[in-house]
């Protein structure tokens, strides 16, 4: 089965990928996907544990071919991880699809989260942590991106309608 997603989310941890993506999906009237989800399933444990049983460069691997999965098999709205961006072949896959990159500086994502949840990149000082994150990945998710929707300070519902009006998407 070949799909081509409606609309792919991507940026960092905690900026509502989740939220914003089925608001995206209802509006649109499509399915919603997240990868992160699909490998919890498939593993049957959790990304951190993942991380702590075999490192970052298992879980890269793992989550590369989920999101291959879902760009092949989804129709409707698809939320990547956070740094399912770092990988080259996902980028190139990425070509061609609506992607949407929502974005939030580090204030943001403190008032969001408050940099505490069980991130494993963030464990040791996480507002540091989530700053060389973000130096590292926001040219890979403005590269992806054909729209970029900042969300601080906004409304699920805002951000949605900004993405839904960047893309020059109708309502279902």
């Amino acid at each position: 089965m070949t799909a081509v997603p409606a609309v792919v989310l991507v940026g960092p941890m905690g900026v509502g990928k989740s939220t914003v993506g089925r608001l995206l999906a209802e509006r649109l009237g499509v399915g919603y996907r997240d990868t992160d989800d699909d490998i919890v399933a498939a593993e049957g444990r959790t990304i951190a544990d993942i991380f702590l049983d075999e490192g970052e460069p298992a879980f890269r691997a793992i989550e590369k071919r989920a999101v291959a999965a879902g760009l092949a098999e989804h129709a409707g709205v698809l939320a990547l991880g956070g740094g399912a961006v770092l990988d080259a072949d996902t980028r190139a896959l990425l070509a061609g699809h609506r992607v949407v990159y929502l974005s939030m500086d580090v204030e943001e994502a403190v008032r969001r989260t408050g940099l505490n949840v069980a991130r494993p990149l963030l464990a040791v000082n996480p507002r540091k942590q989530w700053r060389e994150l973000m130096e590292a990945r926001r040219h890979l998710y403005e590269e992806v991106a054909t729209a970029v929707v900042p969300t601080d300070g906004r409304t699920p519902e805002e951000v949605t309608q900004e993405a839904l009006d960047a893309l020059e998407l109708k309502e279902a």
